[in-house]
């Protein structure tokens, strides 16, 4: 379903209602999938697939992540809509194992530092794989393109 050259987003963007200052870390991950998705993703809504390439407007509202999917003139395709709670323990974790990796790369030997980031891959691959699980049957995306939007995900947690 997803190898047309249509079946991609060509733009992305967080919506916050305020604007949070976040730690070097976060900005640069932040910053990384972004460039990342914008070079190379798969993504197509199930129900209109060829109305691609998308433009698509992240945020978390009321408990709820929104995606808010719009065709590349910016006219509206559809807003999916997800609860936030399945994704809160595996950002958590998520967060604790960047934090612990973070710390490590200052002070631990290599082999520490390579355990904690095979654990934090392996969560992102979970959070990741519970994202395409949730949208199943809403839109279709290959795991790489997951990945980077679990990263957004996982920024639009972040509070003051």
């Amino acid at each position: 379903m997803m190898n047309a050259p249509h079946h991609r987003i060509v733009h992305v963007e967080l919506v916050e209602k305020n604007v949070i200052r976040r730690n070097m870390e976060v900005e640069h991950e932040r910053a990384v999938a972004l460039f990342d998705l914008m070079d190379e993703n798969r993504f197509a809504l199930v129900e209109t697939p060829d109305e691609g390439p998308f433009r698509l407007f992240l945020s978390a509202e009321d408990n709820r992540l929104i995606f808010d999917v719009r065709k590349a003139d910016d006219n509206p395709l559809n807003r999916l809509t997800l609860p936030l709670t399945p994704f809160r323990t595996i950002v958590r974790d998520y967060f604790m194992i960047c934090d612990s990796y973070y710390k490590a790369i200052k002070t631990a030997s290599p082999s520490q530092i390579e355990a904690i980031d095979m654990g934090r891959r392996g969560l992102h691959n979970e959070g990741s794989e519970l994202l395409r699980e949730r949208l199943a049957g809403k839109a279709e995306m290959d795991l790489n393109t997951a990945r980077r939007l679990f990263t957004l995900i996982c920024v639009l947690h972040i509070r003051n």
